[in-house]
């Protein structure tokens, strides 16, 4: 049975994402990647969600719904700020529908994860946008969010990371 966090805004709701809801973070995590023009490099499979997110608890996630359909969902996890000595959340991802946008759900959810970081004592809420993403930049800014431009991201994958691992 699932627990609803009723919000400010009327018929919208959100709620911890159980087992059964793991085809529908598949379908947000794809429409997401469409809407990015990434939608080649996604190689998540129910069984892999399944798996990293209720079984091994590598991460987390919340569903918004508006008047009973799921409309938005954010995945997120903890890192660790070692400057902070203590928790942060990690967004990965935030998606509302793009027939949903423009109704504050983004916003609710956003915020939504601002309690949690603040319930668990967590230190900051962090995440990355792309460039290019022009109108999720201008959310952000218009949420108090600042951007993190003394910092480059860098990652190691694939046949790379294997390379480094076997550096050891």
């Amino acid at each position: 049975m699932n627990t609803y966090y009723e919000t400010s805004l009327p018929d919208f709701r959100i709620r911890f994402a159980v087992e059964e809801d793991t085809p529908l973070i598949l379908k947000f995590i794809r429409d997401l990647a469409d809407y990015e023009g990434l939608l080649s490099e996604v190689v998540a499979t129910e069984e892999i969600l399944k798996e990293s997110l209720f079984e091994r608890k590598q991460a987390e996630v919340i569903i918004g719904e508006y008047q009973g359909r799921p409309v938005g969902f954010a995945l997120f996890f903890h890192n660790f700020s070692t400057f902070l000595g203590k928790a942060n959340l990690y967004l990965e991802d935030l998606f509302v529908l793009q027939e949903m946008r423009g109704k504050g759900f983004g916003k609710i959810l956003l915020a939504f994860l601002g309690k949690i970081a603040v319930d668990r004592n967590c230190g900051r809420l962090d995440w990355w946008c792309l460039d290019w993403n022009t109108s999720s930049i201008d959310f952000y800014k218009e949420m108090g969010a600042v951007p993190m431009s003394d910092w480059t991201v860098f990652r190691e994958e694939g046949e790379n990371l294997k390379k480094l691992a076997g550096m050891v």
